[in-house]
Parts: structure tokens; sequence; C-alpha cells
């Protein structure tokens, strides 16, 4: 026996990209630069190495069982953050709860909050971050692709979801700045979702994570708690009712591999998911807890980190502009590219002849020919490239990414 709803997961993009390259392998001598991956490369805070570093403390952390509430401090620094950051007043104690990491996180919500009921739906952008997916899938929904076009701005196409289809769904997945697209999500679309979520009973999950990393001052992206604390307010509802926001260490601060989020929001779902956490076993180290916390609580680094991507988007924008046709992300660390030729064949040929891995579009959408919503796969026709290495890097690949677009453009697109 077996959990059947395993066989429904689709391979992960990553396990599609090597099966799309393994015949198209680079026979030259240029450098490989993986453009693929969001795993960012600038250094980490220099004080967060040092606080994980310290023997004394370490010594002492270890001996510790964690909370899987987290301790106090971690709580209270990630509700100062809150209040600085979006003017959002979270209380610790309730509404907050530290994650081992916004993937692991993301996914274990659904599993917490649905029911399983047969026909229970839960939407997501398309193209999407995985995670969503699984989550969705091995909590027995059935996945609903609100596809994000380029002729609607690459923004949620909220309006093509029927009144039936709300009713099934039990949560929707949202994501600002997105990933792949790098937009940013509106006040307003936010609100129109919250008003949605009362009337049809769904939560609202916002996947946060990229959200210190954007490129104008006038359009700063926002938090779904931030709008929600207005409309509970206006509504009478309990704080942030429906509404869990995922935030994480990794983009903001340059620390994937600490493994350190948080979820905040709505406190009766905040207990429930807590309840669930308590068995799933995933409560955050106590030396990973107090680094968390230092990181929290500093927003040069998070400035500076900022400084160095908006300076790598310039520079790699000036490369391409004359040869795509180039789209400043409102967010995240990303361009997602229009590709001249096929999105599998770009990516395939890019590699074999100037040593660059990107990401097809394809693998981070799904075909909704089937459904009422927009048919076909919207991540067709574009890559996503990571801007994660260093400008060096950077640089190189922008230019190999240009002379590519040359080449192509001089043997007629084939």
């Amino acid at each position: 026996m077996s959990n059947h709803r395993l066989t429904q997961l689709q391979p992960y993009p990553f396990e599609r990209l090597r099966d799309l390259h393994k015949d198209w392998q680079h026979h030259g001598d240029l450098a490989h630069i993986p453009l693929s991956l969001g795993e960012p490369k600038h250094p980490p805070p220099r004080f967060v190495v040092e606080a994980l570093a310290n023997v004394d403390a370490l010594t002492q952390q270890l001996g510790i069982y964690p909370a899987t509430k987290g301790n106090d401090d971690l709580r209270l620094a990630i509700s100062e953050w809150l209040e600085r950051r979006f003017a959002i007043r979270v209380d610790p104690d309730q509404q907050i709860l530290p994650v081992y990491g916004t993937r692991e996180a993301l996914f274990a919500v659904a599993q917490a909050l649905l029911s399983g009921k047969p026909g229970s739906l839960v939407g997501m952008p398309n193209p999407f971050y995985q995670i969503y997916e699984g989550a969705a899938l091995l909590a027995g929904a059935s996945p609903l692709y609100i596809a994000n076009l380029e002729e609607n701005d690459y923004q949620a196409d909220f309006a093509a979801v029927t009144d039936a289809q709300w009713q099934a769904i039990e949560m929707v997945y949202v994501c600002s700045p997105g990933n792949p697209t790098g937009q940013i999500m509106s006040e307003t679309d936010m609100e129109e979702l919250i008003a949605l979520a009362h009337r049809h009973d769904f939560t609202v999950v916002s996947d946060e994570c990229y959200s210190e990393l954007y490129y104008d001052d006038k359009n700063i992206p926002s938090s779904l708690l931030a709008v929600a604390q207005r409309v509970s307010q206006r509504m009478g509802k309990r704080p942030f009712e429906r509404c869990l926001s995922f935030h994480s260490l990794s983009k903001r601060s340059n620390l994937p591999g600490l493994r350190s989020g948080f979820v905040a929001g709505d406190p009766e779902l905040v207990r429930q998911y807590l309840s669930y956490r308590t068995y799933h076993g995933c409560a955050m180290s106590a030396h990973h807890q107090h680094a968390s916390a230092l990181a929290w609580r500093d927003e040069t680094h998070v400035i500076e980190n900022r400084l160095l991507y908006r300076d790598k988007f310039a520079a790699v924008g000036d490369i391409l502009a004359p040869h795509y046709d180039l789209r400043q992300p409102q967010g995240g660390f990303y361009h997602w590219l229009r590709t001249p030729i096929d999105d599998l064949s770009f990516s395939q040929r890019l590699l074999q002849e100037q040593h660059v891995t990107v990401m097809p579009g394809t693998f981070l959408g799904r075909d909704t020919a089937t459904n009422e919503l927009a048919g076909g796969n919207p991540g067709q026709g574009h890559v996503r490239v990571a801007w994660v290495a260093a400008k060096e890097d950077c640089l190189v690949a922008a230019q190999r990414l240009a002379d590519f677009a040359i080449n192509l453009s001089a043997d007629g697109g084939r």
C-alpha cells in the first residue's frame, strides 16, 4: 500500500530541466553560469554568521528542545519588524508562528487547514511555485490554475473564476512580488480577494518572501495583512480573518541555508496550524531562532542587498534591452524573459552554445486548455532568468544572452 496521491505529483522543474538538457551539453571552453535556480548568492550578514559560530552559545542552545511556537524573543522581533515595515500590529503570542523555511510551511499549511472533501479546490497563480500545487494535491484538493497572462500585465485573472469555482475553493495562494513574473499585487486586488474570501469562505495564503527586493521606491510591495487589518477593522471581523502571510530570511537576508521564516495572521488559523505543527515536528532549532531574531532586527543589510540587485538589474538591462523585449520586474530577482523561439529550444541551445542555464517557462506553468480558465500554458514562450550570482558573472551571462540573440537573428530564429 502507498499514498495514491503521490502519483498525482508532477516532476519538479529542475528534474525536467536536467532531462531537457541531457543531449545538449556545452563542448566549448566557456565556464558554466547557472541562472535557473533562485538561490541567493550575495554574502549573508556577518553578524548572523558570527552568532551561529559562537561556541558558548551554541553549546547551550544545542541542549534545548526547541518549542514549536518559537521563543518569545524571536516572535517579538518578527512583530516589531512587521510594524516597522508594514505598519501592522501583530500579537507576537497569538498571531505569529516561526517556521522552518517558507517552502516547508507553504506546503504544510494546506495539510493543516484543508478539509480533504471531494471537489474542493485550491486557487493558485499560473505560472507558479510548484509547492502550491503539490500541497493542494497531497491534501486531497484539486488545483485551480489562475492565469497570469502578459496581456493582463502578468496579474492574476480572478475575473475568470466562476461563482461555482469560488464556492468550491478552500484556499488561494498568491505570491507578491510574483515568482516568476516579478509583478507586485496591488492593495486593491488584495482587498477584492479578501472580500471574496469572506463571501465564499476560504483562506488566503500570501507568499511574500520577495517583499524586500523591489526596484521603485514609489511602488513598494505591501502585505496582505496590512490590507486585512483595515478590512477587519471596517467589517468588525477578528484580526486578519481568513488571511495568512508568509515571510522568509532567504531572499531578504541571503540566508537560504538557515531555513528560517514565519507565518502571521488570523489567530484562529495560526492556532490550528500550531496544533498541526506540534505533531509535524518542524520546530526551528534554538540557535537558528537566536540568529533569526538578530536578522529581523537589522535593516541595514537589507537595504545594502536591495541596492546590489538594483545595480545588477540596471547593468544587465543595458546589455539585454537592444536584443530582447525586456521588461523590468517590479520585485524579486528574476527576469521573466520573452523568448524569440520556443522556450524549450531556447534553453537547450543557450546551454549548448553559451553554457548558460535558464528555466523554461513551460516548466513553471500548467496547460489549462481543459477547463474554463484561459487555455494553454501561460509560461510558454518565456524563460526565468535568476540574477542571483555576483555582478561580474551576471554581466558575462547577460552578454552571452545578447550574443545568443544576435546569432538567432542571423540564422532567422531557427
